[in-house]
Order: structure tokens, then C-alpha cells, then sequence
């Protein structure tokens, strides 16, 4: 099978909002992977949609006066392709600041073809620019997980239209971790999701600041706390040791050794666990080949990063009890 060849059965949805130049890449790189494709922008004012247009994309543009979510617009993308192709049998799912390797499509095509039980394919996806920033590198060794089936995918995957019809695709109202939550619901209808030992995309976190880190960092707690909330009950446990995590180091702790510290100063030796735990990891990691070279990176922004997922937290919390609808928590 020619890998340059247009793939019968398989539509495309790009995401995206304001990529510029990676949105041109994103779509270059996906020209001949599909037999349709969409893509979906939400608000954009940089030329997205002329852009999209111009290279012979349909477009769909949301309507901003309902709050954006990546979920809705893969959702929006997913009933427009249908519309447009009826017939087709898959659907790869990319993000606008990725490009898809050109040999990505025809090995989950081949797998998905081949394994029947499977809903989700997903790939390695890597950073372009890991060398640019710490923060890139973080991504790109984060987004390195095991082969094999595993419990979820994430924004770039190929996906079985029957099996997304059967769960009714993602939840529109999710700000973030809508892929692992779609993939509870696929494994509860007993489907499986796989990721190949394959190259599948190069992504662009495009993140330089501390302050990106922190915002992407805090939409992760707010993930975790969200999808507990869903699917937190036995047998699924859907990342509640994650929120407990985060709440532990990011919150338990810190307010527990500040009011210890009102009843004897020795309490403040407590924050000797935040060295501790650091130390922890950083030996776990250093004798590991991928995360040897950035062992206490990792460890460090591991330990702190709980401050951040408990900020998530909190802000989960605090809109679900004041009713309010979610935002968007961006760090780009």
C-alpha cells in the first residue's frame, strides 16, 4: 500500500484555534491521508479558515456564543465528515498544531483492519522542538508511553466510526481530558484501544515560559478532578489516585505544615518530604536510558507541579458548586 495514496474508508478532523504557520504544516502533511477531510476552528483571527479553505479543506467554524471545548469540535468535525461521507469506517483525529507522519495512517489503518475489538489506534507523538525548552522536553518525555493496549489515547488517534457512534463521542461539556474519559466509556462497551510502536505526529507546545508550564499543569488537576468526578467510583477509578496526588502534595500537605508551624516551629521539618519525594523520583528516572539525561528535571517540575494540579483542582471544584459553565484553561 503507498503510503501517499488516499486512503478509501478514512476521514480526517483538524482542531484547531490561531496556529498560523503549524496549522499550514498540519494540513500540508495530511493532503493525501484521507478520503475527506474537515477541519474545525474555533474563533480564530489569525487567517485559519482562508487558509484552510485556500488549500482545499472543508471548514467548519463554530459558533463562539457556546463555550469552546476541543471535544466539541471534534464532535462538530466528526458530524460534518459524516455528512459528507456516509460510508466512512474511520476517523483519525489531529490536532492543528501537529503534523502526521506520512506512514502514521497506513499502519493504523492496517491494524485497526486486522483487529476488529479495537476502537482506538494511537501512535508516538513527539515534540518538534524538545531542545527548545525544558517545558517542550517535559511533553515530548510525558507523550513516550508504553506500547500495547493501554486505558486511553490521546488528542491525535485514529478512531472506528461504529465504535464512536456506539458511545456518542466525546462529552462537548470537558475542557480537558476528554480523550481518557471517551476511552472509559469505549472499554466499558468492551472495546480495546492499542498504541503502536510507531511514529504518528510531531506536535509544537511552543512553550518557553514557566507560566505555560503552570497553566498546563493546573488544566491537568483540573482533568484529574473532573474525571474522577465522572468515573472516580470502583471498578474504573478513573484518575482518582491522580487527584489524591495532587491534592496530598499540593494542598493536604502544605496547609498541614503551616498549621502545625502555629503550634510548634519542628513542624516545618515536614516539608522535608518535598526534597525527599524529589530525590525519590529523580533516582527512579536516572536509571531509566530515556529520562537518565533530564532525571532531576523531571523529578523537580514532577514535585511541584502538584501545586499547580491542586490549583486545577480547586478551580474544578469552585465551578461545579457555583453552576458556572467551564473555560478554557490555555497556556498558549
Amino acid at each position: 500500500m503507498d503510503s501517499h495514496a488516499v486512503k478509501s474508508g478514512v476521514g480526517l478532523v483538524v482542531i484547531g484555534r490561531n496556529e498560523g504557520d503549524r496549522l499550514r504544516v498540519c494540513l500540508a502533511s495530511t493532503a493525501n491521508l484521507a478520503e475527506q477531510s474537515v477541519y474545525v476552528d474555533s474563533g480564530s483571527t489569525d487567517g485559519s479558515v482562508d487558509l484552510a479553505i485556500a488549500m482545499g479543506v472543508e471548514v467548519v467554524k463554530l459558533d463562539m456564543s457556546t463555550p469552546f471545548t476541543a471535544a466539541r469540535a471534534r464532535n462538530a468535525g466528526f458530524d460534518r465528515l459524516l455528512e459528507l461521507a456516509p460510508s466512512l469506517e474511520y476517523v483519525q483525529f489531529v490536532d492543528g498544531d501537529c503534523e502526521v507522519i506520512n506512514t502514521w495512517t497506513e499502519r493504523a489503518l492496517e491494524y485497526l483492519e486486522n483487529h476488529t475489538d479495537t476502537a482506538v489506534v494511537c501512535g508516538r507523538r513527539m515534540e518538534r522542538f524538545p531542545e527548545y525548552s525544558i517545558y517542550n522536553r517535559l511533553c515530548d518525555l510525558e507523550w513516550d508511553t508504553p506500547v500495547g493496549e493501554t486505558k486511553a489515547c490521546g488528542g491525535d488517534a485514529m478512531m472506528r466510526v461504529s465504535a464512536y457512534q456506539q458511545v456518542n463521542g466525546f462529552r462537548d461539556d470537558l475542557i480537558a481530558g476528554e480523550e481518557p474519559e471517551l476511552c472509559v466509556r469505549f472499554r466499558q462497551a468492551d472495546w480495546k484501544i492499542f498504541r503502536l510502536d510507531e511514529a504518528m505526529t510531531l506536535h509544537d507546545a511552543a512553550m518557553t515560559k514557566f507560566s505555560q508550564w503552570w497553566k498546563r499543569s493546573q488544566r491537568a488537576g483540573y482533568a484529574f478532578a473532573e474525571g474522577a468526578s465522572i468515573h472516580g467510583r470502583a471498578p474504573e477509578k478513573h484518575w482518582v489516585a491522580e487527584a489524591r496526588r495532587g491534592a496530598l502534595w499540593g494542598g493536604i500537605l502544605p496547609v498541614a505544615i503551616l498549621l502545625g508551624m502555629l503550634v510548634d516551629s519542628y513542624a516545618l521539618f515536614i516539608a522535608l518530604a518535598y526534597p525527599t519525594q524529589t530525590l525519590r523520583i529523580y533516582m527512579k528516572n536516572i536509571k531509566m536510558e530515556k529520562t537518565k539525561p533530564h532525571a532531576f528535571a523531571l523529578a523537580f517540575f514532577l514535585v511541584i507541579g502538584k501545586f499547580s494540579e491542586f490549583s486545577g483542582q480547586v478551580k474544578f471544584y469552585l465551578r461545579k458548586t457555583s453552576n458556572k459553565s467551564a473555560t478554557l484553561i490555555e497556556y498558549k
